[in-house]
């Protein structure tokens, strides 16, 4: 056995259709590289063998593998279950497994009965000093990284994922002032906004081998004037640069309120965006305490074609779960991001994680449907109901799901958002495969929804039974 191995594993959720590549083609363009994993790689000494498995891309044979000296893998919410089961054959070799991530630090109880040693927070500050202590055979229980130093975030090793992706991928920003009820970022990375230095973030993305590149910051220019300041700054090193590279990100709607940001962003390569609209309604924004987005009266319409304008494509968001949420939501959201103008459209279900607002006030209002854990972390995707709603029955919100999809991504709606794209010289050839993505999965996400409800009725039943 080599003493200094260290295998990284990115575990998968075979639920999750949208990031199966082998089940649909399309799909190489919705798998993100695992960036937390490359991180920690490039904070290992020289001395560690560091390798990382990714195993939306593939699951390879674990017992064939060289056995290392440590084994560590992130706890994330939906592939619990998968990391639980991985974490438990390599510690029955006697292999030290350290967890950690938003689930660890979510649920440290449960991830540490299934874990050597669990780090809570953000990883950076402790992981050399960890390496060391198992270096030394002295692994402690816990270690807690809270919030890194943006200074001390290293480089990515990017070199150790290469083939299989569409995208690469870097961070620029951490934390978010917003505290949506739904969303546990304020409480693991923090309100405050923090940044990398720009030339640190320049230098990085010279080194991604991709053309094609998604910046993961949960929300890339921030709220306020300075951090504009700081992302206009970043655009125009990244433009004189001339890195020849295209970027995707996710950004709050006051991405379109500042002509010179979106010009700076499009010199700067940004061919699209992610923005959370998340209700149809005003009512449904104060639900979630997404108030921001009802700042100075916007007309979402405007802002959408302000941001198109300069060739970006658009990609909203939205919830169907909600409260105020009754049947028909799903036709009404696909009906107002049609007459928002967005290129694609992504619907989750409203869905209470460990850690977030919603999830306490969903536990203490006995609303959390599938509760049985660990085993039904994997529904916990954002893609399948997993709570009691107040106006949808599970059949109802399913329906609303589908009917959304139906509406949006019927090849009608397809053809008129390409063509307007080919029209006004944007980019249709990514329209045409983002849309396609969505509509190619919407057979398979059809059975997956069936067997939830197998699922949840046998639950039911067996419950009644006792």
């Amino acid at each position: 056995m080599d003493a200094m191995r260290l295998y990284l594993i990115n575990p998968s959720n075979p639920l999750v259709s949208i990031v199966n590549v082998k089940e649909s083609r399309w799909n190489r363009y919705r798998v993100w590289k695992p960036l937390s994993l490359m991180v920690l790689a490039g904070l290992t000494p020289p001395e560690w063998e560091t390798a990382i498995v990714d195993e939306n891309i593939g699951v390879p044979d674990y017992q064939a593998m060289p056995r290392p000296a440590l084994f560590g893998i992130p706890a994330f919410t939906s592939p619990a279950n998968r990391a639980y089961e991985v974490a438990g054959y390599f510690r029955s070799l006697g292999v030290p497994v350290v967890m950690g991530g938003i689930h660890a630090t979510m649920c440290l109880d449960e991830v540490m009965q299934r874990a050597d040693s669990v780090v809570t927070g953000e990883a950076e500050g402790i992981w050399p000093q960890l390496l060391e202590d198992a270096r030394h055979g002295s692994l402690k229980r816990r270690y807690d990284g809270g919030l890194a130093e943006m200074n001390g975030v290293p480089f990515a090793r990017h070199d150790l994922l290469n083939g299989g992706y569409a995208f690469g991928a870097i961070q620029t920003t951490r934390g978010c002032p917003l505290n949506c009820i739904f969303c546990s970022v304020t409480r693991f990375n923090g309100a405050k906004y923090r940044q990398r230095p720009i030339v640190d973030v320049v230098r990085e993305f010279r080194s991604i081998r991709e053309k094609h590149v998604l910046v993961v910051d949960d929300n890339l220019i921030g709220t306020r004037p300075e951090h504009i300041a700081r992302a206009k700054d970043l655009f125009r090193a990244m433009a004189q640069a001339k890195l020849r590279k295209k970027w995707i990100a996710q950004v709050t709607i006051n991405f379109a309120d500042d002509e010179e940001l979106l010009a700076l962003a499009a010199k700067a390569g940004c061919s699209g965006v992610f923005i959370g609209f998340e209700s149809p309604s005003p009512e449904g924004l104060r639900e979630i305490g997404k108030k921001f987005n009802l700042l100075k009266g916007r007309d979402f319409r405007a802002s959408v074609r302000r941001i198109r304008r300069h060739k970006i494509l658009v990609v909203g968001s939205f919830i169907i779960g909600l409260d105020i949420d009754e049947p028909g939501i799903g036709k009404r959201i696909a009906e107002v991001a049609s007459q928002y103008g967005v290129d694609n459209l992504n619907v989750l279900f409203l869905t209470p994680l460990p850690g977030t607002r919603l999830w306490d006030q969903m536990t203490s209002q006995d609303r959390i449907g599938l509760d049985t854990f660990p085993e039904d972390w994997k529904y916990y995707t954002l893609t399948f109901p997993v709570a009691r709603y107040k106006h949808l029955s599970l059949d109802a919100i399913i329906d609303e799901m589908i009917c959304c999809d139906r509406h949006f991504y019927s090849m009608s709606g397809i053809a008129r958002r390409v063509w307007t794209n080919l029209w006004q010289y944007r980019k249709p050839l990514i329209t045409l495969v983002g849309n396609l993505s969505y509509r190619g999965n919407r057979q398979l996400n059809c059975k997956a929804y069936a067997d939830l409800k197998r699922y949840w009725g046998n639950r039911h039943n067996c419950v009644k039974q006792s």
